[in-house]
């Protein structure tokens, strides 16, 4: 929280995408490792019963919360002049730090069920973060038809729950605000580098017209 009312502000679609990059490759790692070990089921049956977990994972993943998620989009007051938007590295660093040992238990619970069920521990862990990011994807259509990006503070999500029991409602902003897109993707390297260069030129222009006027 900042002084005199001033908020650290956190991209929803950001904080969401956050663990699906890690959950995906983790749990890729862990299925092919899986994929030479014969296990008690054999690797057929353990590469049909991956295949099923992936899809009930992803589902179960990117569907969880909707209600909430739509309920606080609704619930949405504009943010201040002077809020301050977190950048969308930050925001992943966050989240990440605050969630590294439970990524690392499920990389071990995945790779150590393969010596069961081949494959499946691994295909259900990529499929949680195939279903983060299809959640941050949906966010971000309804940002986009919206017109408006999502925010929360960040005193109010912690350690990166955006809809926990401290979040009141989101904040809102352009879609041109911050550096990440609406869905939580970075932006693109062309957008990022003419945003800072407006004031810039507007600063510059300002002198220019201070050394031309006359003395």
């Amino acid at each position: 929280m900042g002084r005199g009312g001033q908020q650290s502000l956190a991209r929803v679609a950001v904080i969401v995408r956050a663990g699906a990059a890690p959950m995906w490759w983790l749990g890729v790692v862990a299925a092919g490792t899986g994929a030479f070990i014969p296990g008690l089921t054999g690797r057929r049956t353990g590469l049909y019963a991956g295949v099923a977990l992936f899809v009930l994972s992803a589902a179960a993943v990117a569907l969880v919360r909707r209600r909430r998620y739509g309920g606080w989009g609704e619930a949405t007051s504009r943010a201040g002049k002077f809020d301050y938007l977190q950048d969308r590295a930050v925001t992943l660093r966050v989240w990440r730090r605050a969630h590294v040992w439970w990524l690392a238990g499920g990389f071990i619970a995945a790779a150590g069920l393969s010596f069961a069920v081949p494959v499946a521990g691994g295909a259900a862990l990529a499929g949680a973060g195939a279903g983060l990011w299809l959640k941050a994807v949906l966010l971000g259509r309804g940002e986009r038809a919206g017109g408006e990006l999502l925010w929360v503070r960040t005193d109010w999500a912690g350690r990166g729950s955006p809809v926990g029991k401290k979040v009141k409602g989101f904040r809102t902003t352009g879609l041109e605000a911050g550096d990440a897109a609406p869905g939580g993707a970075r932006r693109p390297r062309e957008k990022q580098a003419r945003q800072p260069k407006q004031p810039r030129q507007a600063k510059q222009g300002k002198k220019a017209k201070a050394e031309r006027a006359p003395v």
